[in-house]
């Protein structure tokens, strides 16, 4: 039908489309961190989107560091302005040791990467210290900082990140459970790069939007993610009635085929 879609072809149309929270149900704002905040903070209408995407790798002292750099250049590289690029490297305490930290910076270096540091990384590295750890550049830049262990990389993506995409890269199989069950972001990745949280390569088709929010979808969404229930009930005549000498018996009525 010629009337199912319409468009909004200027921005000055976009604050009168969201007043009609009487009939949208849901905006998807895809966009800078700018155009989603303002929506956000603009309608009444539910929204489904994130801010930032303030994405970390954490590069465990039991990594291998060839792999590391593979991932750290991907997740950084591949495209920076997307939602899912690197932000922040964590660097395991052992690796500003034994030359492995200085091996990830240049690694980034040579490919064009405009390093900051945390605190610690920002000395060794010889680097400028960032103004901020919960920052996004969507361009070829990133903070660099070391960390103890696991469970303070954890503390520090829970601190600064933005519950989007956060990996960790790590031999030690135990370390990377530990990881991928205790960071509470929408994708935990474990020796892969942020790169691949997207609907399209989780078989979702296209992506309809992303979300980093704990209601309803979250991650990648595709349409499926966006449908809600309708219950539909057939009978011939029965009452709750208090539930008296009632016993609800459930299975899938589903055909298959």
């Amino acid at each position: 039908g010629s009337k199912l879609i319409g468009f909004v072809t200027s921005r000055e149309a976009i604050p009168d489309l969201l007043k009609l929270d009487d009939v949208i149900d849901l905006v998807v704002p895809r966009g800078s961190n700018k155009l989603v905040s303002q929506i956000k903070d603009s309608t009444k209408i539910p929204v489904l989107g994130h801010a930032d995407g303030i994405c970390h790798v954490y590069i465990d002292k039991a990594a291998n560091i060839n792999v590391a750099k593979k991932i750290v250049k991907d997740a950084k590289t591949d495209y920076p302005a997307a939602c899912n690029a690197m932000e922040t490297l964590l660097v395991h305490k052992d690796l500003a040791g034994n030359g492995g930290l200085n091996e990830l910076a240049a690694e980034l270096q040579k490919q064009g990467v405009q390093l900051y540091g945390g605190p610690k990384a920002s000395v060794l590295l010889k680097i400028s210290e960032a103004k901020s750890f919960h920052l996004e550049y969507s361009s070829l830049a990133c903070t660099i900082e070391i960390v103890d262990d696991v469970f303070a990389a954890i503390d520090h993506i829970h601190e600064y990140g933005s519950s989007h995409t956060d990996c960790i890269v790590t031999e030690d199989s135990k370390v990377a459970e530990t990881f991928l069950h205790q960071v509470d972001s929408a994708a935990v990745f474990h020796n892969a790069s942020t790169r691949f949280c997207d609907g399209a390569r989780f078989g979702l088709g296209a992506e309809v939007g992303i979300s980093t929010s704990r209601i309803h979808a979250r991650g990648p969404v595709g349409v499926e993610g966006l449908l809600t229930n309708r219950w539909v009930l057939r009978g011939n005549g029965q009452v709750v009635d208090g539930d008296r000498s009632m016993i609800y018996t459930h299975k899938d009525l589903q055909v298959k085929a």
